[in-house]
């Protein structure tokens, strides 16, 4: 006789939800910002077991929980895969001095005053022609912190700056996964979907921009030129420094844009930064391998192989230059995979139980307005990235639930693909054990609360979205022709 699936109540659903709230608010009093180095991983993990138990006692079975942990990580496994070549990317592109020569001609191009709002335009610019916050992230974002570091300017506002222009480019690009993603679920043509994100985006972007204008007017730059000197200096020593070193920069942004694969793109740009690094930075890799009875050529590929896996280890004698570059290598990235696996693992056993569809509906039946419903949507997006660590499900188990009711209150569905990117794609590097969340902060070298305030874009997005759901602005409504023909379906 086969077990019938009792179907979870509220209780039911809050009570994993609950304990993960509280074990990591344990996690960060007992550890603080090393909290991500284990102990939050150890309370997702802890979660994903109660969860299962609560699955248990409705009548789940444990090959189906089992499953769907399996499914669930497998999703993450290329966003997992694209996180380990950044590192060895980043590692070979120090190595190589492609990003020690951003970091100089950056130093040379951009003033203290207005490079944040400066970094927020590039990173904006960039996403928009290749549709990858990532990759701007891992290319240009790593140079534009080193850049930021010298200038001994904030590195979490700086990585605030790079993940708002970053993911308003990715979101108003056709190239964007998300912005074809979205538009899929609710069935709304992509480029009505993009041109509907406009009365949200930009706006936010605008006040982002504004914002990031009057910190940069207003912070203290008396001591940049002394260190963009010394860094200009010390660089200039330890580097073969040339705009040649930008090509592999130029060559992975021309990929990108050209829809090459984003992993066979990372990939194919850390092994021409290893190769840029043999011909260019010859005596300063076999240095570094430290060891005469190699030859040369044995010493080059194995410094080479160091900085895939390990990363780049700077000796300048400068404290502060040291830390910059002393970055990247794959084995960089293994917390960060830790956690997403950890995270992936509890969102996949809240989805596989139903306790993730409960809360959902729960927040439906609070529904009531055209306002409340749009409200409703940004907040189960946002808790969605949050419980299932990933955006592509915070666009999708929110898409098709939400997509009855605003047929039903007679609403375009470009309403909805436009909140879902508004929410569900804006806010998931705002949490630390999402994927983006966990890709940004390994990537850029920042912890995510530590930028999470100067996200400006990220975070005034939603509102905005959630001001016009209530005002009835820019809503429009079904087309009459087109709830006839579904009427009669």
């Amino acid at each position: 006789m086969t077990k019938t699936i009792k179907e979870p109540s509220l209780l039911d659903a809050l009570i994993p939800l609950i304990c993960l709230i509280a074990l990591l608010s344990t996690s960060v009093y007992f550890f603080g910002e090393d909290s991500s180095y284990g102990a939050n991983q150890v309370a997702l993990m802890l979660c994903a077991g109660i969860a299962s138990i609560v699955g248990l006692k409705n009548g789940v079975k444990w090959k189906q929980i089992e499953d769907g942990i399996v499914k669930g990580i497998s999703m993450a496994m290329g966003a997992m895969l694209i996180l380990l070549t950044v590192g060895g990317l980043i590692g070979t592109w120090i190595q190589a001095g492609i990003v020690p020569t951003m970091i100089y001609y950056g130093l040379l191009l951009l003033s203290p005053d207005w490079f944040y709002v400066a970094s927020c335009i590039i990173c904006a610019v960039i996403a928009i022609s290749i549709g990858s916050s990532w990759t701007v992230a891992g290319t240009v974002g790593i140079g534009l912190i080193g850049i930021a570091g010298s200038l001994g300017l904030s590195l979490e506002i700086t990585a605030g700056a790079i993940i708002s222009g970053a993911y308003f480019g990715d979101k108003m690009s056709p190239l964007s996964d998300t912005t074809n993603l979205a538009p899929a679920v609710t069935g709304t043509d992509l480029f009505a979907h993009i041109r509907h994100m406009t009365w949200t985006t930009l706006p936010s972007l605008t006040i982002a921009l504004i914002l990031f204008t009057i910190i940069g007017i207003n912070s203290d730059v008396s001591s940049s030129a002394t260190s963009m000197n010394e860094t200009i200096s010390v660089l200039q020593d330890k580097f073969y420094i040339s705009p040649v070193l930008l090509l592999p920069l130029v060559f992975v942004l021309l990929l990108a844009m050209n829809k090459f694969p984003a992993l066979a793109t990372i990939f194919i740009g850390a092994l021409i930064g290893g190769i840029f690094g043999v011909f260019f930075q010859t005596e300063s890799i076999i240095a570094s391998v430290n060891n005469p009875d190699l030859p040369n050529s044995a010493a080059l590929l194995q410094g080479v192989w160091i900085a895939l896996a390990d990363g780049y280890s700077a000796s300048t004698g400068n404290e502060m230059i040291d830390s910059l570059l002393s970055r990247g290598g794959m084995s960089s990235m293994l917390v960060t995979l830790w956690l997403i696996i950890t995270a992936m693992a509890f969102g996949s056993v809240l989805e596989t139980t139903g306790l993730l569809q409960r809360i959902v509906k729960s927040i439906l039946s609070m529904v009531h307005s055209t306002g409340s419903m749009i409200a409703a949507t940004v907040a189960t997006c946002i808790g969605t990235n949050i419980l299932a660590a990933d955006q592509y499900i915070a666009i999708v188990i929110p898409g098709r639930m939400y997509k009855l009711e605003f047929h039903k209150r007679n609403l375009d569905p470009k309403n909805l693909s436009r909140v879902l990117e508004d929410s569900g794609t804006i806010t998931s590097p705002l949490i630390p054990w999402n994927t983006c969340g966990a890709f940004m902060a390994g990537t850029l070298g920042v912890a995510t609360f530590a930028y999470l305030p100067f996200c400006f874009f990220n975070l005034i997005n939603p509102v905005i979205s959630v001001i016009y759901g209530y005002t009835g602005f820019k809503l429009v409504p079904l087309d009459s022709s087109e709830v006839l023909e579904q009427a009669t379906e």
